[in-house]
């Protein structure tokens, strides 16, 4: 069900009073330090745009996962494309046109794109890496122990080239998968080592992930609060969790950083200070390190996902299912690669 945004608290103003479609919220005077002087905002194009945002900075563009769509080629079944969004001309092209039921994805240290393959009732969910130019692929890791993945969700990559990913149980509760074998844990896969290890196994969905600036804290979000398609469960989880990065590979002191409303997080990032930010039923939501809304951008149907990018990363891109939008702000993102 469509979760509508739900006013924001009188302590919040619009950055412009005057103007009722101005999308910039201000719940805390820090906020004005993401802004900068002169944010702008602008609906890009109008696209199935859903998941996975990436920005591909040698081509100025975007490469996003689209929403699922049926086919019945060659049975009956559901099917996510690989879309690039030029930023130079804001056309919207075919990069890949079937994933494997591909969600998130982040580009690698190394610059090669890494995808999490959801996968269907017939193939496996695994985590891919593809060669950005010539589209060559090759599996990263597709199971635990022997035992096939859920639905990989959201991915990232610490300094040390290792890769972390959530696998909720999504892909069941949407008909695409069989019942699940493993939980809905969090990985951790070591490249050098080939070792995969579960690094949580408390949450309901884990879905977004991010690392502070200085990697000594993982943030977490859990999307249970949606189950099954159409679906939202109020007393369900709908939060994000903080995590100590203890040896570079274990996560300690678990504990509730901030609760999302409207809708869900689902898309998770962290910006060069610190700050975090999330998707939400009504855009998304920036928090600071100690949990307190500090504002919004409003995006009218919601946002899915989202990413920094452009050629200083000071450019939010946002997929809200049926459109990109950008937002112009002087924070910046982390440059990985």
């Amino acid at each position: 069900m469509k979760i509508e945004a739900m006013d924001y608290p009188k302590i919040c103003q619009k950055l412009d009073p005057y103007d009722q479609n101005c999308p910039f919220v201000i719940c805390a005077d820090e906020f004005r330090d993401v802004l900068g002087a002169t944010p702008q905002f602008k609906k890009l194009v109008e696209t199935d745009a859903h998941e996975g945002p990436v920005y591909w900075k040698d081509e100025d563009a975007i490469l996003f996962t689209t929403l699922p769509e049926s086919t019945n080629i060659p049975i009956p079944t559901k099917r996510v494309a690989i879309k690039k969004l030029s930023l130079k001309d804001n056309k919207v092209s075919v990069w890949r046109d079937s994933s494997n039921m591909g969600n998130g994805m982040t580009i690698d240290r190394q610059g090669h794109l890494l995808v999490c393959e959801q996968g269907t009732k017939s193939t496996l969910a695994r985590i891919s890496r593809f060669n950005l130019y010539n589209k060559d692929n090759e599996t990263v890791v597709d199971g635990w122990w022997g035992l096939p993945f859920n639905s990989p969700n959201d991915i990232v990559v610490k300094s040390d080239n290792t890769i972390w990913f959530t696998d909720p149980s999504y892909g069941y509760l949407q008909g695409l998968k069989n019942p699940p074998l493993v939980g809905n844990f969090v990985y951790r896969y070591d490249p050098e080592t080939g070792f995969l290890s579960v690094v949580a196994d408390s949450f309901n969905k884990p879905n977004g992930l991010a690392f502070s600036p200085d990697e000594s804290i993982l943030y977490i979000n859990d999307s249970g609060a949606i189950q099954e398609p159409g679906s939202y469960y109020v007393d369900l989880p709908h939060h994000i969790r903080a995590f100590d990065v203890k040896d570079d590979r274990h996560l300690v002191n678990d504990r509730l950083f901030a609760v999302v409303t409207p809708g869900i997080p689902d898309g998770l990032k962290v910006d060069t200070k610190g700050r975090i930010y999330s998707s939400a039923g009504d855009g998304v939501q920036v928090f600071n390190q100690q949990g307190d809304l500090i504002g919004k951008i409003l995006v009218d149907d919601g946002v899915a996902n989202f990413t920094f990018g452009g050629p200083d990363n000071n450019i939010l891109y946002m997929m809200a299912d049926k459109a990109i939008y950008k937002a112009t702000l002087q924070a910046e993102g982390p440059k990985l690669y």
